[in-house]
């Protein structure tokens, strides 16, 4: 498995670690990004919109603010965001502890 540290993602704060779960390969041209990701507390993903795909996080720990098309809500373990087509969203780590989610990406 692929792990990347990536600074100011999406303009947000921090960096944000990306842990691959699938390549290329096994996505079959049918996801974009099947991976855990990692916010540090403090660190963000900053706003982004998605196009001809849609996304979905499944909170493993942590907690955070989640920015739902700039509709605010906390989120937490056990809960998941989804972010349709033509539809955007950021997530903020807020806590004292590592805020981890699974990504998925499926292509429209």
């Amino acid at each position: 498995m692929e792990t990347e540290r990536i600074e100011n993602m999406c303009g947000g704060k921090g960096h944000v670690i990306i842990k691959h779960i699938l390549g290329d390969k096994e996505l079959n041209g049918k996801c974009r990004l099947y991976a855990q990701v990692t916010l540090e507390p403090g660190c963000s993903l900053g706003f982004h919109e998605h196009h001809g795909e849609s996304e979905t996080y499944y909170i493993i720990s942590g907690e955070g603010i989640y920015s739902d098309n700039g509709n605010l809500r906390m989120v937490k373990a056990g809960e998941k965001t989804f972010t349709p087509d033509g539809c955007g969203h950021a997530l903020s780590n807020t806590g004292n502890e590592d805020l981890v989610f699974m990504a998925l990406i499926i292509l429209d």
